[in-house]
């Protein structure tokens, strides 16, 4: 049964794709209350995750082999770019999309805003491999789940 708590925590799918709520805590932060620069990494980790979680991609269910064998989602490569900071208290917004989906690779873009201000970029390669660490193309119904 579905839990309307859980569900809000995962944040929301929108037209464009998915945007997450995160609250900038004093862990997520320098000395000086700006967020240190690695936490981004984990807010846009969150975001993809919640978002696959959303369209009914579990992490779980991919390693128990639902689409025929174990299969693992894994970052290939990571473009960031920094535009200004954000800092402790901070709501900040982390919105996911997918650009493509080819073969093996998943392209997906990441912004993270504060009130419609750009705080981040990330573009981010994921591929899908199997248990033996090959890589795998993406099952036509997991292909389907994400468009």
């Amino acid at each position: 049964m579905p839990d309307p708590l859980l569900d809000k925590l995962s944040g929301e799918l929108t037209p464009e794709g998915h945007k997450l709520p995160v609250r900038i805590y004093f862990e997520d932060t320098d000395f000086s209350g700006v967020v240190y620069h690695a936490r981004y990494l984990h807010f846009f980790e969150r975001g993809r995750s919640d978002f696959l979680r959303l369209k009914g991609v579990h992490h779980n269910k991919l390693q128990e082999g639902v689409y025929g064998e174990p299969l693992f989602f894994v970052v290939k490569g990571m473009t960031l770019d920094f535009v200004q900071a954000a800092r402790i208290d901070d709501v900040v917004h982390v919105t996911t999309k997918i650009e493509s989906i080819k073969g093996v690779r998943v392209l997906m873009k990441q912004i993270i805003e504060r009130e419609n201000q750009l705080i981040a970029t990330a573009e981010v390669s994921v591929v899908m491999i199997n248990e033996k660490g090959r890589p795998k193309r993406l099952p036509e119904a997991l292909t389907q789940a994400l468009t």
